[in-house]
C-alpha cells in the first residue's frame, strides 16, 4: 500500500471531510480579511487557506485579491505596503509592454506571418463570444480582449495562442476591473497551470496519464476504451485546454474550480481526476450501448450544466480511493 507522506494525509483527510461533511459557507470578506495581520502579512499558513478554499470556496467579493496569491502575482508572503508596491510595477510594466507592442506591431505584420494569422484567428474566436447578459448590458470589451490576447502572444514565447485562451481571458475580465490586472493574472494563471491547459507543453501528458489511471482503477472500462472505444480518450483534449469550463452551468462554477487547481490540494495534477470522474458520468451508458469512440465523445460533450462542488467532491473521491492501493510508480509520481 502507499505510504502518505504527512501533507498527503492532510490531503486525504480533508478530502473525505469534503465529501462527508455539508459545504461551510464560502471565505467571506470578514473572514479573509482576518487571515492578516495589522501590517496586511498573512497570518495564517498558505496551506491552512488552500485547504479553506477546497472545502469552501471563495465570496466574489473577495475573488480577485485571492487570486492573485494563488497565481503567484502576489506572494504569500508580502506585506500591504510589499502588494502595493507590486500593483504599481505592474502596471508600469503593462504600460511598457504595450509601448513596445506598437512599435514593433509594423514589423510583426510585414515580416512574421504566424502573427497575423494569429490576430485573424484571436479575432475570428473572440467575434463569436456572446458578450451581453440576459438583459441585454454588456459583459466584455471586446477590443480590449483583442488586445490583451495578441499581447500575450507576443510576449509569451512558450504557451503560443490556442482556441479557447478567448474564452479564458474573458473570465478574467469579468473578475478584475484594470486592465494590466487581467493581463498578468492571465499570464500567472497560465504558468500556474501550462501543464494542465497548454497543447504543446502538457496536454499530452495529461492524457496520458488519464488512460493510466483507467487502466489501474476500472480494467474493464479500460478494455472497452482500447477496443472500441479506441481513440475517445486521446480526443478529450479540449476539457484540459479549456479547464473544463464549458462543463458548467455558471462562470462561479468555472472559478470555483480553478481556484482548487490552483491550491495544489489535495494533490497535484487533480486536473487528470476531475477528468476522470468526468468519464465516469457516461461509463455505464458507454458500456451498455457498446458506444464506438465518435459515440463516448458525443456522450461527453453532453456533459454541461455541471455542479462544480458536486465535480469536485466525485475527484476528491477518486483521490481517497487511489492513497488506498498500490499505485504503480508512474501514478504515484504524478499524483502522490
Amino acid at each position: 500500500m502507499t505510504t502518505l507522506s504527512p501533507e498527503n494525509s492532510l490531503s486525504a483527510r480533508l478530502s473525505a471531510s469534503f465529501i462527508l461533511v455539508k459545504r461551510k459557507p464560502p471565505i467571506d470578506k470578514t473572514e479573509w480579511d482576518g487571515f492578516f495581520d495589522e501590517n496586511g502579512q498573512l497570518a495564517k499558513s498558505r496551506d491552512f487557506i488552500c485547504v479553506n478554499i477546497l472545502e469552501r470556496g471563495l465570496h466574489p467579493f473577495v475573488r480577485t485579491e485571492a487570486w492573485k496569491f494563488l497565481t503567484g502575482y502576489y506572494s504569500w508572503q508580502s506585506s500591504r505596503d510589499e502588494r502595493l508596491t507590486v500593483d504599481s510595477t505592474k502596471r508600469k510594466n503593462y504600460e511598457a509592454l504595450c509601448q513596445m507592442y506598437e512599435k514593433i506591431q509594423p514589423l510583426l505584420e510585414n515580416l512574421h506571418r504566424n502573427f497575423t494569422e494569429t490576430r485573424n484567428n484571436i479575432i475570428h474566436d473572440i467575434q463569436k463570444l456572446y458578450d451581453k447578459d440576459p438583459l441585454g448590458n454588456v459583459l466584455i470589451d471586446k477590443k480590449r480582449l483583442e488586445k490583451i490576447l495578441l499581447l500575450s502572444y507576443v510576449c509569451n514565447t512558450q504557451a503560443e495562442y490556442q482556441q479557447g485562451f478567448h474564452e479564458m481571458v474573458m473570465l478574467f475580465q469579468l473578475m478584475v476591473e484594470h486592465e494590466h490586472e487581467i493581463f498578468w493574472l492571465f499570464q500567472f494563471f497560465l504558468q500556474k497551470i501550462e501543464h494542465s491547459c497548454v497543447i504543446n507543453i502538457g496536454v499530452g501528458k495529461n492524457l496520458d496519464m488519464l488512460n493510466n489511471l483507467i487502466n489501474f482503477l476500472d480494467p474493464v472500462f479500460a478494455e472497452h476504451l482500447k477496443g472500441k472505444g479506441a481513440g475517445a480518450v486521446q480526443s478529450l483534449f479540449p476539457w484540459f485546454c479549456l479547464c473544463f469550463q464549458r462543463a458548467f452551468k455558471s462562470f462561479d462554477d468555472v472559478w470555483r474550480l480553478w481556484e482548487v487547481l490552483l491550491t495544489g490540494k489535495p494533490c497535484r495534477n487533480f486536473q487528470v481526476l476531475v477528468a476522470y470522474s468526468l468519464l465516469r458520468m457516461v461509463r455505464e451508458q458507454v458500456l451498455q450501448e457498446s458506444m464506438a469512440g465518435d459515440d463516448i465523445l458525443m456522450a461527453c460533450n453532453t456533459l454541461v450544466d455541471l455542479d462544480a462542488d458536486e465535480l469536485i467532491s466525485a475527484a476528491c473521491l477518486v483521490y481517497a480511493e487511489l492513497i488506498q492501493k498500490d499505485v504503480p510508480q508512474p501514478l504515484k509520481d504524478f499524483f502522490l
